[in-house]
C-alpha cells in the first residue's frame, strides 16, 4: 500500500524534473543574450573609442605614476636627512660625555667618569642603529632615484611615440575623409549627391512636361487661351512660304556667283515668281467641308 504522502512526493519529483528541464533552455537563452549584449557593447565601444584620447589618458597615468615615484624619492630623502641630523646630535652628545668623563677623572671623580662613559655607551648604540637605518634609507633612495630616471626615460619615449601615432592617425583620418568625399562615400557627400540627383530628375521631368505641352499646342490638341497659337492651315502655309523663300535666296546667290547681269537675275526672278504662282495652288492642301 502507498501512503498519502507517496503521491504528493511523486508530484514534487515531477515538478522538480520539469523545472530542471526548463532551466536548461532558459540558461542557454540567458547565455546567448549575454553574448549578444557584450558583442553590441564591444562594437559601440569601438565606435566611441578614439585612439588619440586613449594615448593621452595612458600618458597622463604614466605622469601620475612618475610623480608618485618622485614623491617617494623626496620622502625617503627627507627621512635620510632627518636621521643625519639625529646622528649629528647623538655624536655631539657622545663627544660631550667623553669630555665630561675625562674631566671627572682629572678631578678624581671616578664615579662621575664611569657614569659619563655609561651614558656614552648607550648613545653609541643608538648611533649604530641610526647609522644602519641611514644606510638602508640611502640605498632605498638610490634605487628610487634610478627607478625614477628609468621611468622618466620611458615616459619621454612614450610621449614621442604617442605624438607620432596621433599625427599618423590624424593624417590617415583626413586622407580617408578626403577619399570618401571624392568617391561620394561620406555621409555629407552622399546627401549632396542625392540632392543633385533629385534636382536633375525634377528638371528632366519639367523639361519633358514642357516639351509635351508644346507638342500638344502645336498639334492643336490643346487650346491656347492667349490666342498666340496658330491653326494647322496657317502652319502649313508658313512652312511652304518659308521653303519658297529659301529657294529664291539660293537662286539669287547662284546668279551672283555666276556673274550674271541684272537682267538675267530679273528674268530668273520673274521665272521663279511665275513658277511659284503655278505651283502654289497645287501645294496648298485642300480641306473639305464637313
Amino acid at each position: 500500500m502507498q501512503g498519502p504522502y507517496c503521491g504528493f512526493c511523486r508530484k514534487l519529483c515531477e515538478l522538480e524534473s520539469v523545472r530542471r528541464g526548463r532551466a536548461k533552455p532558459m540558461s542557454g537563452v540567458m547565455k546567448r543574450m549575454g553574448m549578444i549584449f557584450r558583442a553590441k557593447a564591444n562594437k559601440a565601444l569601438d565606435r566611441a573609442e578614439d585612439p588619440r584620447e586613449t594615448l593621452d589618458y595612458s600618458y597622463q597615468k604614466q605622469l601620475e605614476l612618475l610623480q608618485k615615484v618622485r614623491r617617494g624619492v623626496a620622502d625617503v630623502a627627507t627621512s635620510r636627512k632627518r636621521l643625519e641630523l639625529q646622528l649629528n646630535q647623538l655624536r655631539q652628545q657622545s663627544d660631550k660625555l667623553q669630555d665630561q668623563g675625562r674631566k671627572a677623572l682629572a678631578l678624581g671623580r671616578e664615579d662621575l667618569a664611569r657614569e659619563a662613559l655609561s651614558r656614552r655607551a648607550a648613545l653609541q648604540q643608538q648611533v649604530t642603529d641610526l647609522e644602519t637605518q641611514h644606510a638602508t634609507l640611502q640605498g632605498e633612495e638610490e634605487k628610487l632615484t634610478l627607478a625614477a630616471q628609468r621611468l622618466q626615460a620611458k615616459v619621454d619615449a612614450f610621449r614621442t611615440k604617442k605624438e607620432t601615432i596621433k599625427a599618423t592617425y590624424t593624417a590617415a583620418q583626413a586622407q580617408t575623409r578626403i577619399g570618401e568625399a571624392f568617391s561620394g562615400l561620406s555621409e555629407e557627400m552622399g546627401d549632396v549627391g542625392l540632392a543633385i540627383q533629385r534636382a536633375e530628375d525634377r528638371t528632366a521631368q519639367l523639361q519633358a512636361r514642357a516639351g509635351a505641352i508644346d507638342e500638344l499646342l502645336a498639334s492643336g490638341a490643346l487650346d491656347d487661351p492667349s490666342g498666340m497659337a496658330k491653326d494647322d492651315i496657317q502652319a502649313e502655309l508658313d512652312r511652304l512660304s518659308g521653303g519658297t523663300d529659301v529657294e529664291l535666296e539660293l537662286q539669287r546667290m547662284k546668279a551672283e556667283l555666276a556673274g550674271g547681269t541684272s537682267a538675267e537675275r530679273q528674268a530668273i526672278e520673274g521665272g521663279e515668281s511665275r513658277q511659284q504662282s503655278q505651283q502654289q495652288p497645287q501645294d496648298t492642301p485642300r480641306f473639305d467641308k464637313q
